[in-house]
């Protein structure tokens, strides 16, 4: 089904009432063609203990009216006025709340008003966030990546994007999407045969018949997902952290590559990802740093019992290759500077619990023809390469007795868990640690992937296809997502694997090690 920017809109805003959005009127009644519209539904993210994020796109010119809080029938709402919203910004509004240190639940209601005519006025569209606690208490965050990838979009008929259903139900505080938040370089086919003989119909849009290479056609890659109503009801009840990955951009892309691909006119991939993360930081509810505009890695603490470190894998490495170098800028991943931040940040944090969001795993084998794509390389001996900055990083957090960190990733389409330790390792200075895979969300589904030997992982659970099987379309069920659980009381963490129909596939529970 081949579907335009106006359908889009027009898809969207039945999706917002069906949602039960709309809950009152403009006081004056207008024309619906004079009155802007929500087509996308809201967001809110980057949460901290007294402000968040909150996002909302309107269809033409038109300034943010909105209100917040403590209570779904708004009464006592605080009311404020927002940023007008103009074709610079492809109509997106972001605005930083403050002021909601009293609040656990904040709710929030978001209009437009036209900037060609104040009286026409936008239906409502509501969502709400939990904020983080001051206090000990129970909290729950799910985890996944990789939307709507490998030719697989929004299947009407086969519910669209069922993963963020299943996910909101487990009413999660918050949302980590560990990258491939889109598929820029993913073209669709409106149809495409399965293996049953049935046939998957995608909604397809401009945008998405191509690859994206202007920054309107990476635009249209954020919309797309989002004219998923699940996708859309997802966001206006859990807040996201969000990161990207390669995906955003183009396959397995770095730093001042230039691309040997026939679908691209524009090869400068230096230029292609300056606007795919122009189009990345609109379309999210990400908080910007004036002193960095466009960083990514940033870090959230979540109460007394939790710390979320949000890394950025794509932004700082050196080109893809062998990575069996000594040392160098050659063996560049994350990068001095985001290392820095990240041991200072765990060094200084309080919480019992710190947990690294890796847009890639350490110890898997992630190819790019004849080079590596993530950390591994393959080798099986002491850290070359990339690898070298994350013994770095291990060694530091042994030797600093920082306790109780746990890496979370997605990015290889299947579902893990794997246990690193020294005795079984190469490289042996470190603490033993856990490292847990989820996804894909909505996309192909591959695996599994071999382990890289140097930093000692064992396979502990892992959910793939069958051996032979790849690009396994959603309807096959090989989606996955992963649950934590911290205990208040106990501050246990149980970290459940879990499948797109919400079964628990895994569970481990990780008791906190004391200082």
């Amino acid at each position: 089904m081949t579907i335009t920017r106006r359908d889009a809109i027009k898809l969207g805003l039945k999706g917002g009432a069906a949602l039960g959005a709309c809950l009152a009127a403009p006081s004056i009644v207008l024309a619906q063609g004079r009155r802007p519209t929500l087509p996308y539904g809201v967001m809110s993210g980057d949460m901290l203990a007294d402000r968040a994020m909150l996002w909302a796109r309107a269809d033409r010119p038109a300034r943010l009216l909105l209100e917040v809080a403590d209570n779904p029938e708004f009464r006592g709402a605080r009311q404020i006025r927002g940023p007008e919203v103009l074709p610079a910004t492809d109509l997106t509004a972001r605005l930083d709340v403050t002021g909601l240190g009293d609040l656990d639940t904040a709710y929030y209601r978001m209009r437009f008003a036209a900037l060609d005519d104040h009286r026409a006025i936008s239906e409502p569209i509501t969502g709400r966030l939990r904020l983080p606690p001051t206090t000990r208490r129970d909290v729950r965050f799910v985890w996944s990546g990789d939307t709507a990838g490998q030719g697989w979009g929004i299947d009407a008929s086969r519910g669209g994007m069922t993963t963020y259903a299943t996910m909101r139900r487990q009413r999660p505080d918050f949302f980590i999407h560990s990258g491939d938040t889109v598929y820029a370089d993913g073209p669709m086919e409106e149809r495409v045969t399965l293996a049953n003989g049935e046939t998957w119909r995608n909604l397809v849009t401009p945008e998405k018949r191509k690859v994206a290479e202007t920054l309107d056609e990476f635009r249209g890659q954020h919309a797309y997902n989002l004219m998923d109503a699940n996708v859309r009801r997802f966001n206006a009840e859990v807040p996201m952290l969000a990161q990207w990955d390669d995906h955003e951009t183009v396959n397995n892309w770095y730093p001042g590559e230039l691309l040997d691909d026939p679908r691209y006119t524009e090869k400068n991939v230096d230029l292609l990802s300056a606007r795919a993360r122009r189009a990345f930081l609109e379309y999210t509810p990400l908080r910007q740093r004036p002193d960095a505009p466009g960083r990514i890695h940033r870090r959230f603490a979540y109460g007394p019992g939790l710390e979320v470190f949000m890394l950025d894998m794509r932004s700082h490495r050196a080109a893809n290759s062998r990575n069996r170098q000594a040392g160098g800028e050659a063996a560049t991943f994350l990068g001095r500077d985001q290392l820095r931040w990240l041991l200072d940040g765990l060094r200084r944090s309080t919480a019992t619990w710190k947990v690294i969001a890796a847009d890639m795993p350490i110890g898997l084998m992630v190819r790019d023809g004849e080079h590596f794509e993530a950390v591994a390389n393959g080798h099986g001996g002491e850290p070359l390469g990339r690898e070298l900055e994350i013994a770095d990083l291990l060694r530091a957090i042994r030797d600093e007795a920082i306790h109780n960190v746990v890496w979370l990733t997605a990015d290889v389409h299947y579902t893990a868990a794997h246990h690193y330790a020294p005795e079984r390792a190469a490289f042996k200075d470190f603490a033993p640690f856990w490292e847990f895979v989820s996804g894909p969300l909505h996309a192909g589904t591959f695996g599994p992937g071999e382990l890289d030997a140097t930093f000692g992982p064992e396979v502990v659970f892992q959910k793939a296809p069958p051996a032979g099987q790849s690009n396994l379309p959603p309807s096959d069920g090989y989606q996955f997502f992963g649950q934590v659980d911290l205990d208040g009381e106990s501050e246990a963490l149980t970290v459940t694997l879990m499948d797109a129909a919400g079964s628990a596939l895994h569970t481990q529970v990780l008791t906190p090690e004391r200082a």
